[in-house]
């Protein structure tokens, strides 16, 4: 049987600490708890924990939609202390919304033999959904926790939960 992975999309001091670039706001805090509880559980049951990032460079594209922010070597781009990457986790760079696009994940993924992934994180509507999008493309079964993902636009986080469950197939609790 293969082993269940988490995926943690984006917990970058840019996005979730209220001096960040791009600063959730308070969602982005709320969730901390949740999200760090199932880290330790997915830790507990020998699954993988996957910390995947934004990290650009200073002048990548996606700053003509966003104000620069995930900056390569920055404060900005580190995980938040809540949320330490401990031995045996992952740690995942990526330079667009999902966190598939020119990274290893699919490669971790296959060697460690996941057959389903969590997913938890900021943004529901961006780099959230698009990773669950991903997740479809390739037959693998996603769960997205309620509790673990926040958005800057309540209207776009519920979209993004509906809509990952009807077009996407994943299980949302």
């Amino acid at each position: 049987m293969g082993k269940t992975a988490l995926i943690v999309a984006d917990m970058l001091n840019d996005f979730v600490d209220p001096q960040g670039a791009l600063y959730v706001g308070p969602p982005g805090r709320e969730i901390i708890p949740f999200i760090a509880d199932q880290i330790e559980a997915t830790r507990a049951r020998e699954g993988i924990v996957i910390f995947v990032c934004d990290t650009h460079e200073p002048d990548d594209r996606e700053f003509k939609y966003f104000a620069p922010h995930g900056v390569k070597g920055t404060w900005g781009a580190e995980i938040i202390p809540e949320l330490p990457v401990k031995p045996g986790d992952y740690r995942v760079a990526k330079s667009r919304y999902s966190c598939f696009y020119n990274t290893n994940l699919e490669d971790i993924l296959r060697q460690e033999q996941v057959e389903q992934v969590a997913v938890v994180g900021v943004c529901t509507s961006i780099c959230v959904m698009e990773t669950v999008k991903e997740l479809f493309d390739r037959d693998l079964p996603a769960l997205v926790y309620r509790q673990g993902v926040a958005d800057f636009d309540p209207a776009a986080h519920e979209f993004a939960l509906k809509h990952m469950a009807r077009v996407f197939g994943a299980k949302i609790i």
